[in-house]
């Protein structure tokens, strides 16, 4: 497990007027509930999955989000960015792990020298979420990215999972595509459903060797997590609830 990683806190507290300085609500905070986001993320998914995962993480900022308790309601979010140091590989990946996993959110920890490393010391399956736009560089890599960063994309892979939120995920491969429907259930939040997905779609693949399969695993894991608050990593148990 490879990549950036960041500090995910949520306050939650109660809004119960409005600021006489200006037009904004007051936020009382009554308790703070923290989490790893990113690659940390990615990391507690597979865990939860059974997996034996070796991170690699990128020195990370913080995302502070104000959360009305009442209502589960977002109010504001807080970025604190912080640049991490390329992740460097300059030994031979033991062969014992079954694949490499790369959540790139283009924080500085994984850049395309970090690749051509992986490529070079590693010849199992790499499974890559990356918001960079030169997808040719992940050529063999299973690469999975959203709907929006495929519309900004400047070159093509020959292993492309797009996610499409509601309307599911698309494969492309070899100039073909196949779709795969979302499972339709009831949204609280989206953060961290990329995160899960990913995580989910390497597991999958680790037990079928089958993308097809891995794909609609991955989406019903990702169903489960938007159903919750906040970054979440679903149980097995969960999963197979949702696919039936």
């Amino acid at each position: 497990m490879i990549g950036d990683s960041c500090v995910d806190a949520y306050q939650f507290g109660t809004v119960n007027r409005i600021s006489p300085e200006a037009p904004v609500p007051v936020f009382e905070p009554e308790r703070e509930v923290i989490r790893g986001g990113m690659a940390a993320n990615v990391f507690e998914n597979l865990k939860m999955l059974g997996c034996e995962v070796t991170p690699m993480l990128g020195v990370g900022g913080r995302k502070t989000r104000l959360i009305d308790s009442r209502y589960g309601q977002q109010i504001l979010r807080i970025d604190e960015d912080q640049r991490s140091p390329p992740i460097r590989i300059k030994s031979r990946i033991p062969q014992t792990y079954d694949a490499v996993v790369i959540s790139d959110y283009n924080k500085g920890a994984v850049d395309y020298k970090l690749i051509r490393e992986v490529r070079r010391h590693y010849v199992g399956p790499v499974f890559v979420d990356t918001k960079k736009p030169d997808l040719a560089k992940f050529a063999d890599c299973f690469v999975k990215i959203n709907e929006r960063e495929y519309q900004a994309r400047k070159t093509v892979n020959n292993h492309l999972i797009v996610t499409l939120g509601e309307r599911g995920a698309e494969y492309h491969a070899n100039g073909v595509t196949q779709c795969f429907p979302a499972h339709k259930v009831e949204v609280s939040d989206v953060c961290g459903a990329g995160d899960t997905f990913l995580a989910a779609v390497t597991y999958k693949y680790l037990s079928t060797g089958d993308i097809s399969r891995s794909i609609e695993f991955a989406l019903a894991a990702a169903a489960v997590t938007v159903q919750h608050l906040g970054v979440y990593a679903p149980t097995l148990e969960e999963i197979n609830a949702i696919i039936g």
